[in-house]
């Protein structure tokens, strides 16, 4: 069934995955930045595990998923989770993608046109709406912390935690004072991949939402 309207609303995994996306190609505000860059500008292509557990404000944990991510410079990437659910969020050039296997759903965003760039638009992204949108410093323990100018951007912080040049994880901090951490295993630079891997076509039967352009 295809809805052809603007998405419902579309879960806050996609921003998380939107957000890690932006910061390996994009300037963002003086030297943090450009350590930052120094630090990323080498990867090109990027896959491994991640899992990723949400605190709620008194610290409990809300979530806890596990799966695997793709990432291809510039403008591609897959963040699928494997468990405890079945979802895969998918972007390429046009869209953004959410399929979530067990409700059966598939909603679609453009990427172009966004008002503000959310949670894996950060490791490959737009480098001139980042350094408009957002500050960058670094925290007592010398991890990145990109903190959004305005208030459109769905969380309050974004914290990138790299050993070397190779990233072991990130840490959002949500308009509701909830925290996502992600960590990272398993990581690899070498496997060559092609933006056809990011294509995406909804499966039959499959309840359509599309966000209108």
């Amino acid at each position: 069934m295809h809805r052809n309207q603007h998405v419902p609303h579309v879960k806050k995994l996609s921003y998380l995955c939107l957000l890690l996306f932006a910061v390996l190609s994009a300037p963002l505000r003086a030297e943090a930045v450009d350590e930052l860059l120094q630090a990323l500008q080498s990867i090109e292509r990027l896959q491994g595990d991640f899992r990723q557990r949400q605190y709620a404000t008194d610290g409990s944990v809300v979530s806890d998923s596990e799966g695997r991510f793709r990432l291809l410079r510039p403008g591609y990437f897959a963040w699928e989770i494997r468990a405890p659910d079945s979802q895969l969020i998918i972007a390429n050039r046009d869209y953004l993608w959410h399929h979530d296997r067990d409700l059966e759903t598939v909603t679609r965003k453009p990427v172009v046109g966004s008002e503000a760039m959310t949670p894996l638009q950060v490791l490959g992204g737009d480098g001139a709406a980042l350094r408009r949108d957002y500050t960058v410093h670094r925290d007592a323990q010398q991890r990145f912390v990109l903190v959004p100018r305005g208030p459109d951007a769905g969380f309050q912080e974004l914290t990138l935690a790299l050993e070397g040049n190779t990233l072991q994880g990130m840490e959002v901090q949500d308009n509701l004072n909830q925290r996502v951490v992600i960590t990272f295993t398993a990581l690899d630079t070498q496997t060559p991949m092609t933006p056809a891997e990011f294509d995406f076509t909804p499966p039959p039967g499959a309840d359509l939402f599309y966000q209108a352009e």
